[in-house]
């Protein structure tokens, strides 16, 4: 099925780590017809680093730089676009981002994101975390603000499997009677 988005081309989804922005992205892309980009494997692909090695190399700030440099040279057309948790960090990307597409936020409460990344190495993940020892609930409280300042639609992903966040993403950006 062909879905008419005639404003907008691109798709961009925001939202905390584990939200599903990289799972539920290359599965919308899928469903939509639309190509898919991320934007965290664009900045490891530039920087010939993982996230983590970044961060480590950058620091925190250093790293804000980077990914703020590449959101905000992408182009895109037709594509979902799936960016990484800090994004929102970066006024100029943004501001770019919101010219590109529907900002679309992935939003899941505090709890279920404690679920999701119980017993996973978010530094690793490269999760940049401001301030030394912060918590996922300060990195929430901080972010949550953020993302539904710069978001086109919310989608609340809280007892959704993969397939109906994907859902909800398409109800939200193409509307439900327009599918």
């Amino acid at each position: 099925m062909l879905y008419n988005f005639s404003v907008m081309e691109n798709i961009v989804l925001i939202g905390m780590p584990a939200s599903g922005k990289s799972t539920a992205g290359v599965l919308l892309a899928k469903n939509i017809g639309y190509g898919y980009i991320d934007s965290d494997l664009l900045i490891q692909n530039e920087e010939k680093a993982l996230l983590c090695d970044i961060i480590a190399r950058e620091g925190v700030n250093g790293f804000i730089a980077v990914e703020e440099r590449i959101n905000a040279a992408l182009w895109a057309e037709r594509c979902v676009i799936s960016t990484g948790g800090s994004v929102v960090y970066g006024e100029k990307a943004m501001a770019h981002l919101k010219g590109l597409g529907k900002v679309v936020y992935l939003r899941v409460g505090l709890k279920e994101l404690e679920k999701r990344l119980a017993g996973k190495d978010i530094f690793r993940r490269g999760v940049i975390m401001k301030k030394k020892g912060e918590t996922l609930a300060e990195l929430y409280a901080e972010r949550a603000p953020l993302y539904e300042m710069y978001a086109d639609v919310i989608v609340d992903c809280d007892g959704l499997n993969i397939d109906g966040t994907v859902a909800a993403i398409i109800d939200g950006v193409f509307g439900k009677s327009e599918r």
